[in-house]
C-alpha cells in the first residue's frame, strides 16, 4: 500500500457505504491485532467487575499492578462488603480517585451480597443498577466474563469512531448505538478490543501514525499524524512493533 492510496480521500458517504466501509475496517483490525483482548487482569466476573471500576481514569497496566494484593484480601463480595474502608482506600491508592472508588467497590459488594445472592447479575438492566457500574463497564463485564456481545466505547473507541467518519455524536451511549448498526452483533465484543489495541498502539490521540496503519486507506482522517513511513513506524506501540509496520506493508 503506497503513501499516495492513503492520502486518497474516502468519498462515498451514504449509509450502505459507511456500512462496508466499517466492517472492512473491521475485518483488517481483525488481521492487525490477533492478540487483541481485555487487558485487565481478573479471574471471576466479580474480579473484572471491581478491576474495570479502579480502570477509571487509570491505566490496565496500574491496575493490574494493584488488583493482586487486593483480590488476594478481598476477592469476593463477602469479604469486601465487610472490608476495612481506610485498609481498602490504601490498598487501591495507586489507581487514583480511590476515595470515589472505594465508595463504589463497598457499594457493589453489599449490594451484589442483598439482591444477587453475591453474583454479578447476567443483563445490561441489572448491572447498570448496581453502584460503581455504568453502561461501558457492564459490557465489558458481559463480554468477557458472560461472552454476551457488546460494544465497550471508551476514549480510544470514541475517537476512532470520529476519525473514521462514523459519526459524531460524544456521548458514549449515542456512539454504541451507531456502532451496533455498523459491526455485526457476534463481534461487538471483540471489535471493541480491536478498537481499544488500534487506538493505543497506532492512532493515538495526539500523533497517530498515519503512516503505519493497515486502515489508512479507508479512513477520512488519513494525514492527522504524519505519512512518512519512518516517523510513523517511530510512533507505534506495543510488543509487535514489528509486525504492526510489516502488516502496513513497511519494514521496521
Amino acid at each position: 500500500m503506497t503513501s499516495q492510496s492513503r492520502q486518497q480521500p474516502v468519498a462515498d458517504r451514504s449509509p450502505l457505504a459507511l456500512k462496508r466501509r466499517a466492517r472492512k475496517i473491521a475485518r483488517v483490525l481483525a488481521e492487525t491485532h490477533p492478540d487483541a483482548r481485555c487487558e485487565l487482569d481478573f479471574s471471576t466476573p466479580f474480579e473484572l467487575a471491581v478491576a474495570t471500576i479502579l480502570s477509571a481514569q487509570c491505566t490496565d497496566q496500574r491496575v493490574n499492578a494493584t488488583t493482586p494484593a487486593l483480590f488476594a484480601r478481598y476477592g469476593d463480595p463477602t469479604s469486601m462488603a465487610a472490608a476495612d474502608r481506610a485498609t481498602l482506600e490504601e490498598l487501591i491508592r495507586p489507581t487514583g480517585f480511590f476515595r470515589n472508588k472505594t465508595t463504589s467497590l463497598l457499594g457493589l459488594s453489599n449490594a451484589l451480597l442483598a439482591d444477587h445472592d453475591g453474583e454479578l447479575p447476567r443483563t445490561m438492566e441489572e448491572l447498570v443498577k448496581l453502584p460503581g457500574i455504568g453502561r461501558k463497564t457492564a459490557n465489558v463485564i458481559l463480554g468477557d466474563a458472560f461472552g454476551v456481545p457488546g460494544i465497550t466505547v471508551d476514549t480510544h473507541v470514541a475517537r476512532l469512531s470520529h476519525r473514521f467518519g462514523w459519526t459524531d455524536e460524544t456521548d458514549p451511549v449515542k456512539i454504541e448505538r451507531v456502532l451496533n448498526e455498523l459491526i455485526k452483533h457476534p463481534e461487538w465484543t471483540m471489535f471493541s478490543h480491536r478498537m481499544i489495541f488500534h487506538g493505543r498502539r497506532v492512532c493515538h490521540a495526539r500523533k497517530p501514525a498515519c503512516g503505519a496503519c493497515t486502515v489508512a486507506r479507508w479512513c477520512p482522517a488519513v494525514g492527522t499524524g504524519p505519512m512518512d513511513p519512518d516517523r510513523a513506524v517511530a510512533l507505534l506501540k506495543g510488543p509487535r512493533v514489528v509486525e504492526l509496520a510489516e502488516a502496513a506493508g513497511i519494514r521496521a
